[in-house]
């Protein structure tokens, strides 16, 4: 059995990174400020002086430039992990991502594949200012040919990086902001894969559910052991991978449970939190005793800071939620 140390999520993604460039030669990173300074979050901090500024690459404050060189890349046989700073900083860049990177292996039916991993810090709680705090998945799992994972634990953090720098297709890797050091756990030593596509059970419970990624699986595990004061036993299941969705877990607790509640730090309004709700009405309606319910924050631009706790989900507002729906007769 591989021994484990404990790190910080951030940490974990660097363990990742640095394991990464030291197994395979085609990979490389590309981003702001990532060389010298390590990134804004020193996720690649070290990196630049042991491997070099061919492997670790600074570049201009230019996203659309640095998506398009690592699909360049990409196509020319090498395995680029390209950073964003932020995931609001990320529009610019869409057009590489949605009408090119997600598109080779459909273009060329199959002969080729965009092999490249995007890593972006999203989602709120850090008090950052505008356009730093944004929770834009949908966009991205709206989109055919890219896959999107999101980690919650510094375990699952080095697993799915891993897994997706060796994946052939171009894979959004969210890195939840607010968990970046406040969290730690055990990590295995060496290299391990989660696979993408494959939930994570946190906690069961046979009399609901609670769907939730990223940094929501803290409080939403909050919530289900308050609700446990109350005599309930709810489970929570961290998504871990949003596009491919594994839909057979999905639909397992939602039957199993009867009672569901999906929780995201993006706005409710085509969330992917619908989408979900979609698949437990597909897959488990008959056995339903309660609507599913949602909670998601507000459809307005994220606001100041000072109001972020307000704005965002917390342990109280699930339980809530999750209190309306275990008591619906």
């Amino acid at each position: 059995m591989s021994q484990t140390k404990e790190k910080t999520l951030l940490q974990a993604i660097t363990e990742a990174l640095d394991l990464a460039l030291s197994e395979d030669p085609r990979v490389l990173l590309l981003g702001e400020d990532i060389g010298v300074n390590g990134g804004v979050f020193r996720a690649t901090d070290g990196l630049f002086q042991k491997y070099g500024d061919e492997r670790v690459v600074d570049t201009p404050l230019a996203e659309s430039a640095i998506v398009g060189t690592a699909i360049g890349l990409a196509l020319s046989g090498l395995r680029p992990v390209a950073e964003i700073q932020f995931m609001g900083f990320i529009y610019p860049a869409l057009d590489q991502l949605l009408s090119h990177a997600s598109r080779f292996r459909y273009r060329s039916r199959g002969r080729f594949t965009c092999p490249m991993v995007v890593r972006m810090p999203y989602g709120g709680g850090v008090q950052a200012p505008e356009l730093h705090s944004e929770s834009a998945e949908a966009h991205l799992v709206h989109t055919p040919g890219l896959k999107v994972a999101v980690p919650s634990t510094p375990a699952d953090a080095k697993g799915l990086l891993l897994s997706a720098i060796e994946d052939p297709d171009p894979v959004i890797f969210l890195e939840p902001m607010r968990l970046y050091r406040s969290v730690k756990g055990e990590v295995p030593e060496g290299p391990y894969r989660v696979p993408l596509g494959k939930a994570r059970v946190v906690r069961e419970g046979k009399d609901g559910v609670i769907f939730c990624w990223g940094a929501m699986v803290p409080p939403s595990l909050q919530a289900a052991r308050r609700a446990q004061d109350e005599g309930f036993e709810v489970a929570v299941v961290d998504l871990r991978t949003l596009s491919p969705l594994d839909r057979e877990t999905i639909g397992r607790f939602a039957r199993e449970t009867g009672r569901v509640l999906v929780v995201h730090e993006a706005p409710l309004t085509a969330g992917l939190g619908a989408e979900i709700v979609a698949i437990v009405q597909e897959e488990a309606f008959w056995h339903l005793e309660a609507p599913p319910q949602r909670v998601a924050v507000p459809d307005t631009p994220y606001p100041a800071f000072a109001l972020e706790e307000d704005y965002l989900p917390q342990a109280a507002t699930i339980y809530r939620a999750l209190e309306k729906t275990l008591k619906e007769p």
